[in-house]
Parts: structure tokens; sequence; C-alpha cells
């Protein structure tokens, strides 16, 4: 064993050690290059150091996915805290900061976000769990501007409207916008699409 790595899993912060390392690789190489191999010869630990958190590659992949919606989660909660319409007809002023997070937490982490979306791993229990808690985010945050019998047709129209935007985006699909450009483009589409619905 490394010095690196008993210095590492003696203060309890190999686990995270492993994940940064993986979130970096992940956004430069893809899923499919990903390897526990990889990601320990990146953290500068032993093969074997990452078994002991993660039984295998869709382990990791699974814990991945679970800090993607995590932080998409405080993203979202930040944005909803903004300034926005309250009534139902600024339900599109409402959303369009939230929607702007999103589309921008993809193209900041496009490798995490195809994972987090795209990959079997987010079958599992945990990542169900912060998938829910990122979701729940937006729901609130409709709760208030919608009748209840709109609410979650809405919250999965929002859902579906700002997952597509963020691929055709990563895709190249809508050019080479500037951060900027991208948040523009969000907030028209949103507050068409969306409106005072």
């Amino acid at each position: 064993m490394s010095t690196l790595e008993r210095r590492s899993y003696h203060h309890g912060d190999l686990r995270d050690a492993l994940l940064r390392s993986a979130l970096g690789l992940l956004d430069v190489d893809g899923v499919d290059a990903l390897s526990l191999r990889a990601v320990a010869r990146h953290a500068g630990v032993s093969a074997n150091a990452p078994y002991r958190h993660y039984r295998d590659k869709d382990a990791l992949l699974a814990a991945l996915a679970a800090h993607g919606f995590a932080e998409l989660g405080e993203r979202l909660e930040a944005a909803g805290s903004a300034e926005g319409g309250s009534t139902p007809a600024d339900l599109g002023q409402a959303m369009a900061p939230m929607a702007r997070a999103a589309v921008r937490y993809a193209l900041d982490h496009p490798g995490l976000f195809r994972l987090m979306f795209g990959n079997p791993c987010v079958g599992g229990p945990e990542v169900i769990a912060a998938s829910d808690a990122a979701q729940a985010v937006v729901t609130a945050r409709i709760a208030p501007l919608a009748a209840p019998e709109h609410r979650d047709t809405l919250k999965i129209g929002v859902w579906a409207l700002v997952h597509g935007l963020s691929l055709l985006l990563l895709d190249g699909r809508l050019g080479d916008p500037t951060p900027g450009q991208a948040d523009a483009l969000v907030d028209s589409v949103v507050r068409a699409m969306i409106g005072g619905a």
C-alpha cells in the first residue's frame, strides 16, 4: 500500500478521492473508458484500493450518478429560490431559472449527465432516491403555480423539455452557443413552451 493510499484511507477520504478522480475521467474519456483501475491510477492509489468502496464498475457508476443527481438537486434548489413568477400566469418565468440551471449542469458535466440519464446503473435504489430528490425540487416549485391535477404532467413536461434541450446542445445540434447564448435559448424556449400553462 502506498503512502498516499494509507494517508487517504486513514483520513477517510479515499472514497471521495476516487469519486473525484472518476468524475474527472468521465467527462474526458466517457463511461466506456472508465475502469476501477484507471480511477485508481488517476487518484494515485493502488489498483485494489477502489474495491474497498466499490465492489465493481457498476457500483462506481451508480455512486457517480447518485452524486450527479444530488448536485443537480442543489443547483435546482438554488435556482428555484431565485426571483421568479408567483402566479400561474408566470409559470414560464418561474421555471426558467431552474431550466437554465439544469441545462448548464449538463453542459458543465457532459459525461456525468449522459451517465445519469442513459446507463443501466440508474435503476439502482441509491440513484433512484437521488433522482427522486432532484425531481422533488421541481415539483415543489411547480406546486404553488399549477392546479393539483396538472402538477405531475407539468413536471414531466418541464423535465422532458430540459432534457431534450440539454442533449441537443451537447450533441451540437443547436450550434455552439456561448453559456450566455445557451441561457437565453433555454429562457426563450421555456417561456414559449410553458408560458402560463
